[in-house]
């Protein structure tokens, strides 16, 4: 067992374009030191394992986290017993529709020259982090493998859906959850709120809007 910290620490625990890069734009600009995120993204393989103590350890480096592997399903419900004191912000978009969506336009520009929605050979190429790391995640996190396509709709709507509600069923008799949607006009103000943070904007600072949501 890990001995608790009484620290403020702040993750953000929606899915991968929901707005995460804003928040972590507006979480830096409140002063928060924020993680290492191309090394929260390599403890992918500790994740799969559920080896939630070497994430712990690693959110000792900074104050605030997002995207991988707080983002993935399990991971926020270790962090809320390591860390009592917690604040979690699950951020959304409109429809499960609108995310797949966002999500298969950054990755058909990022891994496939924008041309096609990227098949394995592409994903297997991607030199992300290493060669075949974006082919481990939709295997290891989304439980799509090689029999099937690796953006396949149904299987990613409903690890989004699922991943949502099980965030929303575990908070509910607790305080400590953020439900965001960073496009609606009032939602910065709602994030500043619940960190007890006076607003130094009148809306989101976007940080490369176009490609993060």
């Amino acid at each position: 067992m890990f001995s608790k910290k009484n620290k403020l620490k702040i993750f953000c625990i929606g899915a991968g374009k929901t707005g995460t890069t804003s928040i972590e734009k507006a979480l830096s600009d409140f002063g928060y030191k924020m993680g290492n995120q191309e090394k929260g993204e390599l403890l992918l393989n500790d994740y799969a394992k559920r080896n939630f103590k070497a994430i712990v350890n690693f959110c000792k480096t900074a104050d605030a986290f997002q995207d991988a592997p707080f983002c993935f399903q399990h991971t926020y419900q270790a962090l809320d017993q390591y860390f009592p004191n917690a604040k979690f912000i699950l951020t959304v978009r409109d429809s499960d529709e609108q995310w797949y969506n966002s999500l298969i336009n950054f990755h058909s520009k990022k891994f496939a020259e924008g041309k096609r929605t990227p098949t394995w050979q592409d994903l297997k190429k991607a030199s992300y982090r290493y060669n075949g790391y974006v082919a481990e995640v939709r295997k290891k996190v989304f439980g799509v493998f090689e029999d099937e396509e690796p953006y396949d709709e149904e299987k990613l709507k409903q690890y989004y859906n699922t991943h949502n509600a099980a965030v929303i069923d575990y908070f509910k008799n607790k305080e400590n959850l953020l439900l965001l949607n960073v496009a609606k006009e009032d939602a910065y103000k709602t994030l500043c709120t619940f960190l007890k943070k006076d607003p130094l904007y009148d809306t989101f600072p976007w940080k490369n809007k176009t490609s993060e949501i």
